[in-house]
């Protein structure tokens, strides 16, 4: 295994593989010419080392772009870390349309295995949700899940609840954003069926909901009120026999990956993460829309400090447009609660090897390959356009993975360098960007992106990494799936009564 990477030729970093103890010397360009440098203090994996001198307030340099400034000068060898570098970004920026020719291309189509719906949407799941209108009834909720359980069968593979803390003493936005994710949820194809649970006084109950959901199949969907029932429990679990008696009438068949849509996340990120998992998610985005699917690329404010890669990408200026407020709508968001706009990475991150949010965004933005941005969407708004969609939604990994299934990904591909175990409402996928994780957490990790600093080709992980994702679509649990984890989690801004 090499010992370092350097990623692009203008970078004036290199990034440790593994630990480079103080005095050994690796060989590397610079400027055209191979150069010995000599580690001045030990550098530890997924961190940096300054293969030029950089003086106090000059440009460090990592992916080909500006990731901070030099706190003060750097030395050739030096570890480059928070300590002597710092974000270089501002507040709100002015952005001019500057798009770059892109060679899109098609390859030919495969199938997966799924669920072919009535209403001509595909699921990748055939499950029965119990969604809450309000957080006080979650255990009953819990509680219908586990009795109905007993119920299943044919194709039907789990009742699932999935609790949640609002849908009453929530205004404005808070309110709006609670009724249309559950909106979004309840008509998600991975659930064949759906019990809709009211208490029966909330703000968001039943009649108050049914707008947001529109039209849908009363086989596939029935509705609770609490209040209103002897023995809620029981009634409910009856409800919930016959959706499992209707959704058992679907089977899987053959369906185009033209239909498969694909949310990426990142989270626990380190020094790997922008070089391993997240290209590796790119490359397969890339092949992905080359085929008609659709990819969800969602945590605004990690995109800040590579915003403009993805703004100059746009297909045309009014996505351009749209992209710009999606950026400056979430740095106002956190200019009005006096929150500091760049208050990232995180301990983790930077524990792995990240230095400043510029570090982290252009490694975060990986995921989203080489494919033009046809589509931007608004937090709780569903995907329409095939291709690369960017969707607005927060970094937090339970509301940006529930975010993302509510805009209507199938599959959350979430890479990580530090490991998790948590879940969204639909599969989601943990791919780690080192082997030590996937080696240490085999109970977490699904895919191990970490080989390709081991020798590993780009070419071949990118097949592998595609055939796996669609197992997966076709019925194959992941990780956190065969553990019965099942999370979700709303995007909360304002007051609470």
């Amino acid at each position: 295994m090499q010992t370092f990477l350097k990623i692009n030729d203008n970078d004036n970093v290199v990034v440790a593989l593994q630990t480079i103890p103080a005095g050994e010397a690796i060989s590397v360009e610079v400027d055209g010419t191979t150069q010995e440098i000599s580690a001045a203090e030990e550098i530890p994996a997924g961190h940096k080392m300054a293969i030029a001198p950089i003086a106090k307030g000059g440009e460090v340099i990592k992916y080909g772009y500006r990731i901070g400034n030099a706190k003060e000068d750097i030395q050739v060898g030096r570890w480059i870390h928070t300590h002597n570098v710092g974000t270089a970004l501002g507040d709100l920026l002015e952005y001019t349309y500057e798009p770059v020719a892109i060679n899109e291309t098609t390859t030919e189509d495969v199938t997966f295995m799924g669920f072919n719906r009535p209403d001509g949407k595909v699921g990748v799941r055939n499950e029965i949700w119990v969604i809450p209108t309000v957080g006080c009834v979650n255990n009953v909720a819990t509680a219908i899940a586990k009795q109905a359980n007993a119920f299943v069968k044919g194709s039907v593979s789990e009742v699932i609840a999935f609790p949640h803390p609002y849908g009453c003493s929530q205004m404005g936005d808070d309110q709006e954003y609670t009724r249309q994710i559950l909106a979004d949820l309840i008509n998600h194809p991975n659930a064949g069926g759906v019990l809709v649970l009211g208490l029966g006084c909330e703000n968001s109950n039943i009649d108050v909901l049914k707008p947001y959901i529109g039209a849908y199949d009363e086989n596939r969907v029935k509705f609770l009120v609490a209040q209103e029932c002897e023995d809620e429990i029981a009634e409910s679990v009856e409800l919930i026999k016959g959706l499992i008696d209707y959704a058992a009438g679907f089977e899987r068949e053959p369906i185009s990956v033209s239909k498969l849509i694909i949310g990426m996340k990142c989270g626990g990120s380190d020094g790997l993460s922008g070089i391993t998992a997240n290209p590796l998610v790119g490359r397969f985005s890339d092949l992905l829309i080359s085929k008609g699917g659709t990819t969800i690329l969602t945590e605004v404010p990690e995109m800040f400090g590579a915003e403009t890669i993805l703004m100059n990408r746009c297909a045309n200026e009014e996505l351009f447009d749209k992209t710009v407020c999606l950026i400056n709508d979430f740095k106002n968001y956190f200019k009005r609660h006096d929150q500091t706009i760049y208050e990232n990475p995180s301990p983790g991150n930077k524990k792995g090897g990240i230095s400043t949010l510029e570090d982290k965004s252009l490694g975060c933005t990986q995921k989203s390959g080489s494919a033009p941005v046809k589509g931007v969407l608004q937090y709780g708004e569903q995907v329409t356009t095939p291709g690369l969609n960017l969707l607005s939604a927060p970094g937090n990994d339970l509301v940006a993975s529930t975010a993302l299934a509510a805009a209507g990904a199938h599959i959350v591909l979430f890479t990580t360098g530090r490991g998790t175990p948590f879940a969204s409402p639909v599969p989601t996928m943990k791919i780690s960007t080192n082997s030590r994780l996937a080696n240490k957490k085999s109970n977490w990790i699904d895919f191990n992106a970490g080989v390709l600093v081991e020798g590993e080709s780009m070419a071949e992980q990118t097949k592998k990494f595609f055939d796996y994702v669609i197992e997966v679509a076709s019925g194959k649990q992941v990780c956190s799936e065969a553990a019965g984890f099942h999370d979700m989690a709303i995007f909360k801004q304002g007051v609470t009564l």
